[in-house]
């Protein structure tokens, strides 16, 4: 009888490519799907005779949640024998959705680590991969310092907050931010790249949209 890390070699080999949804307007790649990795990795599981369960770790942080999925693999056949698959994080908004989506996202990126699954990426396996590129020295203006991705969302913020407190409307509040948003248009994308600081900034326009509708007379 084969032991439990033949079994997940087994199931590494048998586990078929996954198949990337498609690009959605926005994003600049094709993404990677929880159903279909835990698809792929669960008719590879199974046939091997092994079966995963998660538990899962979360921590409140002020405008998002931290949720980190530690898995168990087990061997059926001999269920004391256990494979720990530990520290897969994932952080979600603090909505309805938030949980269930790190958790998703927490999960799937446990059964790419778990099975090495194949994910149509170049040397995804890390067979001869490429080497690094020495990167190029970047010329920076000394005329204006580089301001941080965290100054960048904190300027937006204070820019949100006095659009705000003259909108007499959620309508006119996202109507008198759109000029503003084509001046900050950079400074936005950068903060895009971050993901705490672009939860911070939505969570700031929705408090402030909630507010604005709370004192309008139509809620609007």
């Amino acid at each position: 009888m084969k032991n439990i890390y033949d079994k997940l070699h087994k199931a590494s080999e048998d586990a078929a490519p996954v198949i990337k949804g498609d690009k959605v307007p926005g994003m600049h790649f094709k993404p990677l799907q929880h159903d279909e990795v835990q698809k792929v990795a669960m008719q590879a599981l199974r046939k091997n005779r092994l079966y995963p369960l998660c538990n899962y770790e979360n921590e409140i942080k002020d405008n998002f949640i931290f949720i980190t999925c530690n898995m168990t693999i087990y061997d059926v056949d001999e269920p004391s024998h256990t494979i720990e698959i530990k520290g897969c994080s994932a952080m979600g908004k603090l909505d309805k959705f938030g949980s269930g989506n790190a958790m998703s996202y927490a999960r799937k990126y446990a059964f790419l680590n778990a099975l090495n699954l194949k994910t149509g990426m170049d040397n995804d396996d890390g067979v001869e991969p490429a080497p690094f590129a020495r990167p190029k020295p970047v010329l920076v203006s000394t005329s204006e310092p580089t301001k941080s991705v965290k100054q960048m969302a904190d300027d937006w913020i204070k820019q949100m907050e006095s659009v705000a407190s003259h909108s007499k409307s959620a309508l006119y509040f996202e109507k008198n931010l759109t000029p503003i948003r084509t001046e900050y248009k950079s400074d936005l994308m950068s903060i895009a790249t971050d993901a705490i600081e672009q939860m911070r900034v939505d969570a700031a326009y929705n408090k402030l949209k909630s507010q604005i509708q709370n004192r309008s007379p139509n809620g609007r």
